[in-house]
């Protein structure tokens, strides 16, 4: 069972996505941008291989215009070397990797031309896996599309179009249910017409449900008889409501007390399990440190990361958690991700925001000039007299973090939560 997250990782450096706008998309700035995207998209894969992540969605705009003006650049020849690289490390260590397009790859679409470009989008999205050299078992997950008044004709629609797809790309496609117009009992229905897979996610579901009442588990049964041997064990999306947000809306971080839960249901089955959450890669890590037992120093590695973060909120559990980790024998994971969810859920107070930055100022006020210095201070008044924000202060330090290249503190979750 793999656990993974989506397209972008807090707190690594060098694996930022660029894009452009369409009126600068000439060819060498395109090219650039190629170039520059799949330089972080490798520091994405060797992370993930490093903290045993092994299961990734690539983001979509890894070629900028891809099925489009992209389209017309030779650049799966010019850098096929890097892709080749990539892939080869892809394989090696098992990861899996995933894309899932946008809104506006709608293939059941009245509109042809709508039509035409989302076929354009799904043979793209096929290019990229292909050029990494990766088997079957890596998808594309599209959601059915719009319903258009007629939702009898829009399905009758998706599988018509679905039936002219390139066999390349018909190989990889596997569908999920959306949380508006197609539940999972549509999807099923729909996928079973022509055997394509299906991808169950647990919070479309609780939003738009089936008639049929059955829990999540019964349904994620249901959909891994659609999988095949050569599609890979099932993959599922797992995500949580947001508390203050419409319905939909994913959850800052997974709470790992509900993760584990669900988890224990699922323990004996091969089922992928994609996160789909806003703080990506720190909960994937949480949940897998979570249910595989990886040593103290995982643990202290993360602790490293989340130390500032929890201080500016919580200097009560930013202790309690310093005590916890000094029993070397120990492997308190739940608990240490509990005490971090609780820390984060608290309001952010001025004096511990405060005591925060003085500590992450602690690495730089040796070296800083008397300008920085000043710099540093103002923010930090303008903070204590209610004249800016925290995040004013924590930009003063961030510019300080990569102009002094301290790689402890951009590798902190401090300017990512």
């Amino acid at each position: 069972m793999k656990i993974g997250y989506a397209c972008i990782a807090l707190g690594l450096p060098g694996s930022e996505m660029k894009s452009c706008l369409q009126k600068n998309a000439n060819e060498d700035r395109l090219l650039s941008i190629i170039e520059h995207n799949l330089d972080s998209l490798n520091t994405l894969i060797e992370y993930n291989i490093q903290y045993g992540i092994k299961l990734f969605r690539i983001s979509s705009d890894l070629i900028p215009f891809g099925s489009s003006i992209a389209n017309i650049l030779p650049w799966q020849n010019l850098y096929q070397e890097k892709f080749t690289s990539i892939g080869s490390k892809i394989k090696k260590s098992r990861m899996r990797l995933s894309m899932h397009p946008g809104q506006y790859t709608v293939l059941n679409s009245p509109d042809e031309s709508v039509v035409e470009r989302s076929i354009q989008d799904l043979e793209y999205h096929t290019k990229v896996l292909d050029c990494l050299g990766l088997g079957s078992e890596h998808k594309i997950i599209l959601h059915l599309g719009g319903i258009y008044g007629n939702k009898g004709k829009a399905i009758e629609r998706f599988v018509s179009r679905y039936r002219e797809l390139s066999n390349g790309v018909k190989n990889r496609l596997v569908v999920e249910n959306d949380d508006r117009l197609f539940n999972i009992e549509d999807v099923l229905n729909t996928a079973s017409i022509d055997g394509i897979p299906v991808v169950f996610d647990n919070l479309h579901n609780s939003i738009n449900p089936s008639e049929k009442l059955y829990d999540d588990i019964e349904w994620i049964k249901m959909c891994s008889e659609t999988w095949t041997k050569e599609d890979g064990p099932p993959k599922i999306h797992f995500s949580q409501q947001h508390p203050d947000k419409r319905p939909g809306a994913h959850s800052d971080f997974i709470a790992i007390d509900n993760f584990l839960e669900f988890y224990q249901q699922l323990h004996e089955t091969d089922i992928d399990i994609m996160l789909e959450v806003k703080d990506k890669n720190l909960s994937a890590l949480k949940c897998i440190n979570c249910v595989t037992n990886s040593g103290i120093g995982e643990l202290e590695t993360e602790w490293a990361r989340y130390k500032y973060s929890i201080l500016e909120r919580s200097p009560e559990n930013y202790n309690a958690i310093r005590k916890l980790l000094k029993d070397k024998s120990s492997y308190p994971a739940q608990v240490m991700y509990q005490m971090i969810e609780a820390s984060l859920r608290k309001p952010l107070l001025i004096g511990n925001a405060i005591n925060a930055a003085n500590h992450v100022w602690g690495y730089f006020k040796s070296k800083v000039s008397e300008s920085e210095k000043n710099r540093f201070q103002k923010a930090l008044l303008k903070l204590e007299m209610g004249e800016a924000g925290v995040q004013t202060v924590k930009n003063v330090l961030l510019s300080l973090t990569h102009k002094y290249k301290e790689d402890y503190l951009q590798k902190s979750y401090y300017f990512e939560l």
